[in-house]
């Protein structure tokens, strides 16, 4: 299985990304009220270009337009934006010109994805209400029609299917449900499906839940909007196959919850979340689905090779140089961005001398809290990088809470061969050989 391409890109959480039509730039946003465009540089880098700098609060979205080339962010501010890029009227320079959508939300925007058309978008709020967007072209803005019943609680994610009318939403009230965002002189009147015929603004084609319930973390439709996938805060991974009598397959896994995925062919899944590494699930037969493996590696062989370094935006390696590469400066970093904690506690041995001496991502030893898995945090986004739109996906990428962005390739057989090295739970695949007590 070819190796994985790593990027550092920040000391801090990246809590989205969204790469360009033509991948060499991807819009993040570091945890803070600013989306930071990076574009690939020499030495197979990435290199921050542009700063998008108009919201208030944390952006908690992005997502680009492969076809219009537009940005549209959201925020905890309860606002979005959409960019453009224009000429600047006075040097001439190509900016990106930011445009106010009116959301008429009171809670913070929480998700936001354009439609496969690009004539429309949707934001997901704490408002318990979806704002669908259009362009007003007479007055030259972006106006919202708000999907409301029956939801009770914050969006946490959406989706649109193909046919640019249906949305699926994912929320706090344990629920995924599939939504009709039809929006009269926008869209043609959509042919019937396996979700409905008749299909007004704010009609609930279906309402699903998990086994043993929880917040609903991720949902998306298949390449042929046939078939709705959703994650669940129960630690399961759930495909509903709609119908008069709908049929869910749900994948109980012994992992931290998944709070992000995306389709990657019409019977296969990729999954991640808080068990740091993404996950492959497919269809096993007969509408039943089951767990294939990490796309991640995580035998201590496999972080050896070289193959694969983990690059920085920077241009630097994985590590530290010179006066910042030292224990002390380690242990504080570590300490911040996993939590994590090397000093003796009560006359005990330092956890470091209790550790195995394992072979870390970028090709060292492991510290004495990295994983063994690529991402040292929860993943935050998963989405589709190469591949899609009708064709498999063959690649994949990634954002956490860690800071690094990677990409992934899809490989069955490579997937089911790292399942086979999974034991009990993806803690032990973590630790290796490690015991617990």
């Amino acid at each position: 299985m070819a190796q994985p391409e790593v990027y550092s890109l920040a000391q801090v959480p990246v809590t989205a990304h969204a790469f360009s039509p033509d991948r060499n730039s991807v819009a993040v946003c570091l945890n803070t009220n600013e989306a930071t465009i990076y574009t690939r540089a020499p030495g197979n880098t990435w290199k921050p270009t542009e700063t998008l700098s108009e919201h208030d609060k944390l952006i908690t979205s992005i997502d680009w337009a492969p076809n219009t080339n537009r940005i549209v962010t959201c925020s905890q501010d309860r606002n979005a934006y959409v960019w453009s890029q224009v000429p600047d009227p006075q040097t001439g320079a190509i900016i990106w010109k930011p445009t106010l959508v009116l959301l008429r939300i009171n809670r913070a925007a929480t998700y936001v994805r354009w439609s496969p058309k690009e004539d429309k978008f949707a934001v997901a709020s704490g408002a318990r209400a979806i704002a669908v967007c259009s362009f007003d072209a007479d007055n030259d803005w972006w106006v919202s029609k708000l999907l409301k019943k029956p939801i009770r609680s914050t969006v946490l994610a959406i989706d649109w299917h193909p046919n640019n009318v249906l949305l699926a939403a994912g929320s706090a009230d344990f629920k995924a449900r599939v939504f009709s965002a039809y929006v009269k002189d926008v869209d043609k009147k959509p042919a019937p499906s396996v979700w409905g015929e008749k299909l007004p603004f704010n009609t609930v084609c279906g309402e699903y839940g998990s086994p043993s319930g929880g917040w609903v973390h991720s949902v998306g439709f298949s390449p042929s909007g046939d078939v709705l996938a959703f994650a669940s805060h129960d630690s399961t991974i759930n495909i509903v196959y709609p119908g008069p009598t709908p049929t869910i397959a749900s994948v109980r896994t012994s992992s931290l919850p998944y709070v992000t995925l995306t389709w990657v062919s019409e019977e296969s899944v990729v999954a991640a979340g808080h068990d740091c590494q993404p996950v492959l699930f497919s269809v096993a037969g007969d509408n039943q689905w089951k767990q294939i493996g990490p796309l991640d590696d995580a035998s201590a062989s496999s972080r050896s090779n070289p193959g694969s370094p983990m690059v920085s935006s920077r241009g630097g390696g994985a590590s530290g140089i010179g006066r910042l590469n030292n224990e002390a400066f380690n242990r504080f970093k570590n300490a911040d961005a996993r939590g994590g904690v090397s000093s003796p506690v009560g006359g005990l041995a330092s956890p470091q001398l209790l550790q195995p001496q394992l072979t870390g991502a970028s090709g060292g030893s492991l510290g004495p809290s990295e994983l063994l898995t690529i991402h040292q945090n929860t993943i935050t986004s998963v989405r589709t990088f190469d591949g899609g739109y009708g064709a498999d996906v063959s690649k994949v990428s990634t954002t956490g809470v860690d800071g690094r962005l990677v990409v992934w390739n899809v490989d069955y057989a490579a997937c089911a061969a790292n399942g086979a090295n999974v034991t009990s739970s993806g803690l032990s695949s973590r630790f290796g050989g490690l015991k617990v007590r």
